[in-house]
């Protein structure tokens, strides 16, 4: 519950920190396999954790978690890619200009800075990843709202 004067259902913060450790396992798991699999095997688990948390009624965790569970797959991109050739090349091809591209691929930081960075946020917006079919909790959350 939250400590307004109305209060409101809310998800504890010990049950997102064992999701988080839960995908944290898939992710591990998921190094060497595409990303549409990768997303194959969360599904099951966003859907039944959405599910499960339908009756919350604060947005920020799920929102939250959306972003994570993004920027958690951008990370795995960058870390197949492994060189700078195949980073600069890919992200010319997803639309960014040779420049950019160039810079970003040879910038010297690592794949979770870079994951979070407006190069891939512009290469791999949300768009991209709800064609994969990544669940998303907060739309869940909103379809499950309208539903009852």
């Amino acid at each position: 519950m939250t400590a307004h004067r109305q209060p409101r259902l809310r998800v504890a913060p010990e049950v997102v920190q064992r999701l988080r450790k839960a995908l944290r396992e898939i992710f591990r798991s998921g190094r060497g396999r595409s990303l549409t699999t990768v997303i194959d095997i969360l599904a099951p688990k966003l859907r039944g954790w959405a599910n499960y948390f339908k009756l919350a009624e604060t947005r920020g965790v799920f929102e939250e978690m959306d972003g994570y569970l993004r920027r958690k797959l951008r990370c795995i991109l960058w870390r197949q890619w492994k060189r700078s050739y195949t980073r600069a090349r890919k992200l010319m091809q997803r639309g960014l200009g040779e420049e950019r591209a160039w810079r970003s691929a040879t910038n010297g930081r690592g794949p979770w800075w870079n994951s979070g960075a407006s190069h891939m946020n512009q290469a791999f917006p949300r768009k991209y990843f709800d064609g994969l079919g990544l669940v998303s909790l907060l739309d869940q959350i909103r379809r499950l709202h309208r539903v009852t």
